[in-house]
């Protein structure tokens, strides 16, 4: 599992104070992209190296509670499957060092051709990282 902490700003908010709902996403993108990071792959080098890049297929979000201007949150990645051509993300965003979930989504994200954005098999490299 990766973990990553963002600070919620004002621009990531409503009039209210509140984060935005599409914001959400924002974060979970970046917790998937240091996720990635972790394991030591950068995602132009992944174009350069391998012709690959990831792709979101399908999105399941919940929101459970609203996170508020300058609360310091954690977005929470694990894989809950990997296939030959697609990884399920499970991702949680809580207020940093607490449990409460704000928000939970289930990510579907497909692995691509750069050039064609037709669909591929993950590359081994990546596999056996991410395997251990």
């Amino acid at each position: 599992m990766s973990n990553l902490d963002i600070r919620v700003y004002y621009e990531d908010t409503d009039s209210g104070g509140v984060v935005y709902y599409a914001n959400y996403l924002k974060f979970i993108e970046r917790g998937r992209s240091e996720f990635l990071r972790d394991f030591g792959f950068e995602q132009d080098d992944l174009v350069e190296t391998h012709n690959v890049i990831f792709a979101v297929r399908s999105i399941n979000a919940d929101y459970h509670s609203p996170a508020r201007f300058n609360d310091l949150l954690s977005v929470q990645t694990s894989i809950e499957k990997i296939g030959q051509a697609s990884l399920v993300f499970s991702q949680k965003i809580t207020p940093s060092k607490q449990n409460k979930v704000l928000f939970k989504a289930q990510i579907i994200v497909a692995c691509l051709h750069a050039d064609s954005f037709k669909p591929c098999g993950i590359p081994t490299i990546i596999l056996e990282k991410i395997n251990g």
